[in-house]
């Protein structure tokens, strides 16, 4: 059996519990294993895909804990993760990392191959209002997710017009909208137009009219006929 192979059954058990800790020497080995090569840990040691959306507010990739502590000297004390499906090894040694260093950890999960939920969206948008900043949220890569995320960061919390909070869904930060996570993309030009026919703040759109199944059909229509 290969060290990959043993890695995935690893992982396969750990999603089947609620892990908070790691019980042994051993575990903790697999977990920082796990991160640094399935997880590509090691090419998150060298890019970070770091940026400052708004004053106090950030964007990145999923930060190790050397990086945790350079944020927390840049005043950073908040963090948003916003990885669904995590395994829990990588979500684990953030926490401890966050605990031990004196960083709030929230975490709030979005989709970024298919539409997010309408719940997603109304509570991500809730969870901006009071997150205290400076903060600093993530995905995976800090390519799709956190991209999403702070162009809704910056339509509802900034009033930015929706040709600015594009440019969060870049390839600058290896956003790739002809991709699967192009339905993001797709969101943001289905409320322009709805926006545009008859103005509507982002948020009340979301709540009122945001259909994320038809949208999502619509997109996959649309790559179909590329």
């Amino acid at each position: 059996m290969t060290s990959i192979t043993r890695l995935k059954e690893w992982e396969r058990a750990l999603r089947s519990q609620k892990l908070s800790s790691f019980a042994s020497p051993q575990d903790r080995a697999l977990a920082e294993r796990y991160e640094m090569w399935l997880d590509h840990g090691f090419l998150r040691r060298i890019w970070t895909n770091f940026y400052q959306i708004a004053p106090g507010v950030f964007r990145s990739n999923q930060p190790n804990k050397k990086r945790l502590e350079r944020w927390k000297t840049r005043g950073i004390k908040t963090v948003l993760c916003l990885r669904g499906g995590l395994s829990p090894a990588p979500l684990v040694l953030e926490r401890e990392a966050c605990d031990e260093l004196g960083i709030t950890l929230y975490q709030h999960s979005l989709t970024a191959r298919e539409a997010p939920s309408r719940a997603a969206v109304l509570g991500l948008i809730e969870l901006f209002r009071h997150l205290p900043r400076p903060f600093a949220m993530h995905c995976k890569s800090g390519a799709d997710r956190a991209s999403f995320a702070s162009a809704v960061y910056l339509l509802t919390q900034e009033s930015a017009p929706v040709s600015v909070a594009r440019k969060m869904l870049s390839p600058r930060f290896v956003h790739l909208k002809w991709t699967r996570t192009g339905i993001l993309d797709h969101i943001l030009d289905a409320y322009e137009a709805r926006d545009r026919a008859e103005p509507i703040p982002f948020e009340d759109w979301i709540a009122q009219d945001y259909d994320p199944a038809a949208l999502q059909a619509a997109f996959d229509a649309t790559r179909g006929r590329r």
